[in-house]
């Protein structure tokens, strides 16, 4: 049997839960069959033992084989509720990285516009978010090594995180069945030294994310319509993000990652107040990739966080 190591922070955590389960259920069935013997012993055909049926209560008995496993159960299930919770809030200090699973590859973005296929760079004791979407069918990211496995769905963000405990390079798999060629979705996460990955993003830099998504914001024509010069009535994009957007039915929204998102690719379905329902839909006009460029620049518009004009 090929040893699992446990390379994140969370990895000894579910194990020691896994153990727990196993080994409480384990007690609970070798009780329950212990019992079974017991009686079937006891009882056998042609044993002289009392069989009219009589009833004999212990409530003391009766309130132990209730009490106990619930208890048992009960503390299993909040160490699980615990985790869980700790599993899906990542530190203020992890660093963020984009991803994109398509039909039949991983897409990584890293917030410096580093861009990886299949293979995720990250730092040896830095928390990692991965903030996660498809660009067609419902994939899966699960990476044994770390203990972490979380759907990624078309049309909505998700996220995992981990913090990576030991050097090494880790299989990545998808577990989600995708079509055709999902046996061949696969990748790996190369947890590298603080130096080595800091020399590793300067090496492969291409510009930030935000940057890039500028000068989509140019090339897909949205300047035409949301810059503060155009001549037509459309909601301004400076300091959007974070803020409430008040809309035509009366309710409000959140400006965050998936309202960006869903500006972009459905756009009627949250018209913001004042405005016609007038910008056409980008979905599967552009690439997710290229929606997230967008939504990180989006997200810096008009703050002291937003990147130069780059050349183009």
């Amino acid at each position: 049997m090929t040893y699992l190591p446990e390379a994140s922070s969370v990895a000894g955590r579910i194990d020691g839960l896994f153990y727990a389960m196993l080994g409480l259920s384990a007690v609970v069935v070798l009780a329950v069959f212990t019992t079974m013997l017991v009686f079937a012993v006891r009882f056998r055909r042609g044993r002289n033992v009392d069989r009219s049926g009589e009833s004999h209560r212990d409530l003391g008995i009766e309130m132990a084989w209730t009490l106990v496993p619930f208890a048992m159960f009960l503390a299993i299930f909040v160490w699980s509720i615990r985790l869980w919770i700790d599993m899906r809030t990542p530190p203020p200090d992890a660093s963020t990285i984009h991803v994109v699973g398509k039909q039949w590859m991983w897409e990584f973005e890293h917030p410096d516009g580093q861009r990886e296929i299949d293979t995720l760079h990250v730092a040896l004791g830095q928390p990692v978010r991965l903030v996660m979407i498809s660009q067609d069918v419902i994939h899966d990211v699960y990476v044994p090594a770390f203990r972490v496995k979380q759907d990624v769905l078309p049309g909505r963000y998700t996220q995992l995180w981990f913090t990576p405990t030991r050097t090494g390079t880790y299989d990545l798999f998808c577990a989600e069945y995708c079509g055709t060629d999902h046996s061949r979705m696969g990748g790996v996460v190369v947890v590298q030294t603080p130096a080595g990955h800091a020399r590793w993003l300067a090496s492969h830099a291409s510009g930030s994310l935000a940057n890039q998504g500028r000068v989509l914001f140019t090339r897909f024509g949205c300047a035409g319509c949301h810059d503060a010069g155009s001549s037509v009535h459309a909601p301004r994009l400076d300091g959007l993000y974070g803020s409430t957007v008040p809309l035509a039915d009366g309710r409000q929204v959140l400006a965050d990652e998936r309202y960006l998102h869903d500006s972009i690719t459905l756009p009627d379905r949250e018209v913001a107040a004042g405005y016609a329902p007038l910008m056409p839909s980008y979905k599967d006009r552009i690439d997710e990739s290229d929606i997230l460029a967008l939504v990180a620049y989006l997200k810096v518009r008009g703050t002291d966080r937003e990147t130069p004009h780059a050349a183009h």
